[in-house]
């Protein structure tokens, strides 16, 4: 599911929002004790037991803000926090940087303007879904919207999907954050592969 993230202010603002004692289970959080929690991220980002996709949001949420202010946000984290994030901090990467420095299965945030892809164009591509214990292989254009994001400053261009049914993005400039995703070029061909990156979160780059 993709959800718009309004990013934090200033670093007081994420701490007094992530420092919050997570949820009523989590008895060894405490809220406001200068120490925040993947739990406490979690609870912020509306999430259960999901490390890389919380990670992800929680490194959307502090984008806006300078180095000192994130320096003094990431200072809070507790040592299972710290590790996660060391893990699962995402790449920050331009559409044209995507395929030779992307690594699939890994956070990546791409920044640029999507435009919407007619499901009758000549992509072709397939991904594998689960069916009960079985993973069947189906049309990308079955599952998501498919854009193409594209920087400013070249003209090579790179795939992304948002899960069908959701909100359309905007063909605006924007950070756009998920898992770099693989994909095969054809039904039958085993071997070629592409990758296309599954959308989370977007920000608005105005």
């Amino acid at each position: 599911m993709m959800e718009k993230i309004i990013t934090f202010k200033n670093s007081a603002e994420a701490i007094g929002s992530l420092d919050n004692g997570g949820r009523f289970y989590n008895v060894l959080t405490k809220p406001n004790d200068e120490i925040v929690s993947l739990s406490e991220v979690g609870k912020v980002a509306g999430l259960f037991f999901e490390k890389q996709k919380a990670i992800l949001f929680l490194d959307l949420a502090i984008a806006a803000l300078d180095e000192e202010a994130k320096q003094d946000i990431v200072s809070k984290f507790d040592k299972d926090l710290q590790a996660n994030y060391n893990k699962y901090k995402p790449h920050w990467l331009l559409p044209s940087m995507v395929k030779t420095k992307g690594v699939t299965g890994a956070n990546t945030v791409i920044t640029g303007i999507p435009h919407l892809i007619d499901s009758n164009s000549e992509l072709n591509g397939f991904i594998f879904i689960p069916a009960g214990k079985a993973l069947v292989m189906v049309p990308i254009f079955d599952e998501y919207d498919i854009y193409e994001i594209r920087d400013e400053q070249h003209s090579e261009t790179f795939i992304i999907g948002n899960k069908r049914g959701k909100e359309k993005l905007p063909e605006k400039k924007l950070k756009v954050g998920g898992v770099l995703k693989e994909m095969k070029a054809k039904k039958d061909d085993k071997a070629a592969l592409d990758r296309f990156l599954e959308i989370n979160y977007f920000v608005d780059e105005d």
